[in-house]
């Protein structure tokens, strides 16, 4: 599906539904033209390709799932992988990355996602009741809308991250089980996922001796240093989410190690008592003679003397600490 805004400078105002085959898009330097594309299907991306001549190694990109940002320079636009985070509580793995491909131009800009993003649904929004300042400001400053947009839907995904450890940290030491240390293992897996889509943002929009990777003003650089503050700020939670998460799993090992070990000391106190009356036993009852057989007092004397051995062994390990 193919949704376009139009930002008309002449007028100054935001129309929709733009009919992208006509020749002169742009009649005022200052035009910008959004296209959003969304559940798209092959023909629409070879419309759109043709259209505004993409290279093929960007289309492909974008009908592929990449799980690393990136931007790339072509002769007259950037390109740009993002994603974004969607929570979903029924799924198994509870949240998810949607790759978000962003063609950027003097005149357009073309968002390509394979689901809705509420991010932009709220631009798309504004626009449809011309009340949108965001695309009057340029396409540096509306892509940085977009942006701070999918950015700001993160806090509320590591606000879900956060409670998620500690209600399993709180099992954890309750009750430890396999299931727990799948659980964890499940999220350290979704919060590296993350932090692998997340990282390279940061490089991204983080200038360098003053150069960035593509072209923004001067008017526009305050707007990208707030964006990486709030990205840094999500890299700096990850992180603490995967510290959180490794310490979790170490106690867990550290819990079950010590109850194996615990189990293994009764066992092998256990197995030392009854030893010397294995041994006992085990020789008399080889047809062996025993002392006074003829005598009642035999049994009786054996049986004592193997419940005091029994008892003087339990006395030294309660003396030494072992039970």
């Amino acid at each position: 599906m193919i949704k376009t805004y139009m930002y008309d400078a002449s007028k100054n105002v935001l129309v929709h539904d733009v009919d992208l085959s006509q020749e002169n898009l742009f009649t005022d330097e200052n035009d910008l033209l959004w296209v959003d594309i969304y559940n798209f299907d092959d023909s629409e991306m070879d419309y759109i390709a043709r259209r505004f001549n993409f290279h093929h190694l960007a289309i492909e990109d974008c009908t592929q799932h990449s799980p690393r940002a990136k931007v790339d320079k072509y002769e007259d636009y950037y390109f740009f992988v993002l994603h974004a985070l969607r929570y979903e509580e029924d799924s198994d793995e509870e949240i998810s990355l949607e790759q978000l491909n962003v063609f950027l131009n003097d005149h357009y800009v073309i968002t390509i996602h394979r689901r809705t993003l509420p991010s932009l649904g709220r631009i798309a929004k504004d626009c449809l009741a011309n009340r949108s300042k965001s695309m009057r400001t340029g396409p540096e400053i509306f892509l940085y809308f977009i942006l701070d947009g999918i950015t700001d839907e993160y806090f509320p995904v590591l606000d879900r991250i956060n409670v998620r450890i500690e209600e399993l940290e709180d099992q954890l030491y309750e009750q430890p089980n396999k299931e727990i240390t799948e659980e964890f293992l499940a999220l350290k897996r979704t919060i590296l996922s993350m932090r692998r889509a997340i990282l390279p943002q940061r490089r991204m929009f983080t200038g360098t001796n003053g150069q960035y990777m593509f072209k923004i003003s001067n008017e526009s650089i305050p707007y990208y240093l707030d964006l990486v503050d709030h990205i840094e700020r999500i890299t700096d939670s990850i992180d603490s989410f995967r510290d959180l998460v490794d310490g979790a799993l170490d106690t867990y090992y550290s819990i079950i190690s010590a109850r194996t070990n615990e189990t293994m000391r009764v066992l092998t106190v256990i197995s030392t008592i009854f030893m010397p009356l294995t041994f006992v036993t085990g020789f008399f009852g080889m047809n062996v003679p025993l002392p006074a057989q003829a005598n009642a007092w035999s049994t009786i004397s054996i049986t004592a003397g193997l419940f005091f051995v029994s008892f003087w062994m339990y006395l030294i390990f309660k003396k030494n600490k072992w039970i």
